[in-house]
Parts: structure tokens; sequence; C-alpha cells
């Protein structure tokens, strides 16, 4: 397909994609600074299509939320409560099987779990949490905490990191979401999130987690202080590690929300650089096999065009996002199965049901 670029400098990227040619750093930065959008989206749309056909993924699923409370405090999070601070919360187990419970005729293929570092819990609140989520849903699977969680329970456990995974994935633990990494760069971690673990330990966790055999995603906060350089290199860093593991399932890029945040000032992310941060992963991340366009960050009519960008999945039906909607999201908490399926029909794509996995149902 012959494509007129505005942007002539597409052009050499256009062909290294035809090629299979990996594209490099100078590549990325082009694809962040280049104005011809729709000459941008051929590009990725021609990968996505390549790699899907017509194919649009989502999955019923449903988040938990487990606590509020977070001894990280970090300047960009609107969720995390100190444990006094009014709306601060944890979720017994009981609670936790009666949220489950409510639910129950619905056909869910996916609990996704996340929740603060909250030093009241201990080890076995966890291991509880798993196995109850397990009995209720057996045949579901448990998606759950990022790495930052997996580094607090691995001190809180007193094991070493390798034995804290297999007790995890021994009480149910299936696969992890992305979450934590936000910018693997020292000096965004420093400025904003300090008290968190830093991006080498970070990959350290991921690089265990996927040699025990657990797939997880991988994600990346933008829209704040990071350049358009350390977003291309946290892009480069994430295909390096899927070359020596091959543990990633998806990408998740994650626009910022700043209100009710201790950034708060910062301006919302634009359509343009949402849209290019879908195009520059799936053209960046060549050996990532998906690319999420995530409804609840970016919304869902945004969504929808981010189809024909490069994304190939919409994740789902959610049931209940908290994390996001403190922080100012105006998308809907949740939607349905029919909600989901219009969106992606309207868009032109064909809705594929999927598991955990990106097996069909």
């Amino acid at each position: 397909m012959k494509i007129s670029f505005l942007d002539e400098r597409l052009e050499s990227i256009y062909l290294k994609v035809k090629e299979g040619s990996r594209l490099s750093k100078e590549d990325g930065i082009c694809i962040y600074d280049t104005h011809d959008l729709l000459g941008l989206g051929h590009i990725a749309n021609y990968v996505r299509c390549n790699l899907h056909g017509n194919k649009a993924f989502y999955v019923y699923n449903q988040h938990l939320n487990y606590t509020n409370i977070c001894k990280n405090r970090c300047r960009f999070c609107a969720y995390a409560k100190d444990r006094k601070e009014k709306g601060a919360y944890i979720w017994s187990i009981e609670e936790i099987e009666n949220r489950l419970m409510e639910r129950i005729d619905e056909p869910v293929s996916e609990l996704h779990i996340v929740g603060g570092l909250n030093e009241d819990l201990s080890f076995a609140y966890f291991i509880d949490l798993l196995k109850t989520v397990k009995k209720v849903r057996p045949k579901a699977t448990i998606k759950a905490f990022t790495s930052v969680e997996i580094d607090y329970l691995s001190t809180l456990s007193g094991l070493s990191l390798e034995e804290t995974i297999q007790k995890l994935k021994d009480a149910g633990l299936e696969m992890m979401p992305g979450g934590g990494a936000e910018v693997l760069n020292k000096r965004v971690h420093d400025e904003l999130f300090p008290k968190k673990i830093g991006h080498e330990r970070w990959l350290e966790i991921v690089r265990t987690v996927h040699k025990a055999g657990i797939k997880t995603n991988a994600t990346m906060l933008y829209g704040h202080i990071e350049t358009l350089e350390e977003r291309v290199d946290h892009l480069i860093t994430l295909r390096d590690l899927q070359d020596e593991t091959n543990g990633f399932s998806a990408f998740i890029p994650l626009a910022f929300h700043s209100l009710n945040t201790q950034l708060s000032h910062f301006p919302s992310t634009t359509a343009m650089d949402d849209l290019k941060n879908v195009a520059a992963a799936r053209l960046m991340l060549d050996n990532f096999p998906h690319i999420k366009a995530y409804w609840v960050m970016i919304g869902e009519p945004l969504a929808q065009v981010a189809l024909s960008f490069g994304a190939d999945d919409l994740d789902g039906t959610i049931i209940e996002e908290r994390i996001t909607h403190t922080a100012g999201a105006k998308s809907a908490k949740g939607l349905t199965k029919v909600q989901m399926e219009r969106m992606i029909r309207s868009a032109g794509f064909d809705p594929v049901q999927r598991d955990s996995f990106y097996n069909p149902i």
C-alpha cells in the first residue's frame, strides 16, 4: 500500500517496518515528535493488522482494590490515603468474598487485584485473599499485584523473592498487571515516587516473575514530567527484557490524570499524545503480542480511534474502577459486554471476548 507522508521522516520508519527491521531510539523520538498523526497511524495500523487482522480483544473482568492505605504516597497518586485519613479503607476477606458473590452470576473470567502498601496487613492476608478469590471464582484467572506489591510482600513474608512468588502462585496467583513501573528512569523516580522501588528493582522482579512462569503486562505512565527521550528509553528497556524472557503479554500506555494529586497543576494529556503513545508502543515494541487502549484513562471514544493506531485490545468490562477515577477520570466505572462489543464494532473491528491469555471465549 502506497502512503503519502506529510513528514518525510516517516518514510524510512515505514520502510523499516515493512522489512521487519527493529526501530531505533532515534525512530522512537521521531514517532513522538512528528505532527503527521495520520501517517503515523497508517504505519501502526499496518503492524496491528499484520498481527491481528480485524480482531479487537476484550476481557470480562472485575477489579478488586483491597485497600487504599499506602505508605509510599507517590506525588502522582490520588488514590492513596494515610491510615487515619478520611476515606481510608481495608477490605476484610469476608468483604472481598461478598463483593465477588455480588457478581457471581456474571461471566467474569479475570480478577484484577491491586492495592496500596498497607502496613496493617500481614502476608497471611494476601494468601487468604488469593485462596478466597480462587474458591469463589475457580475458573477465573487471578491477575494480581504490581511489582511494587511483590517487593513489599517479599519483605513482609521474610522470604526470598523467588519463595514469595512461589507462595503466591501456590495460593492462586496466575498473572500480574504491569503497574508500578511508571517511567523506568532514575530522575523521574526520584522526583515523583522516591519511596517506591526503582527501575532496576522493578526489572529484577519482573524478570524473576517471568522465570517462575507467570506472565505479566507492562505499562508506562505518561504526561507528567517525563521527556520524549525518557519515554523511548522506557519502551526500549521493556523490549530488551522481552527479548530475554518473553514473559510480557501486553503493553498498556497509561495517560496521567492529575486531579487530586500533588501535580494537579498539570494539564490533561491531549488526544494527539494519547494516540502517539499507542502508535509508539505498537511500533517500538515489536516483540509484544498486544497493545491495549485503556478506555478508562483515555475515554471510550478515543479508545475506539486507538484501535486504528496500533491497539488491538480495549482491556475489559472493569466493573468498578477506583484508582483512575479518584484522579478525575470521566470515563464510565465499568462497561457491559454489550457496550464493549458495540464500541468495537462501531470502530470497524470484530470483537473477540478473550481470557487473560488471549484465548477466545
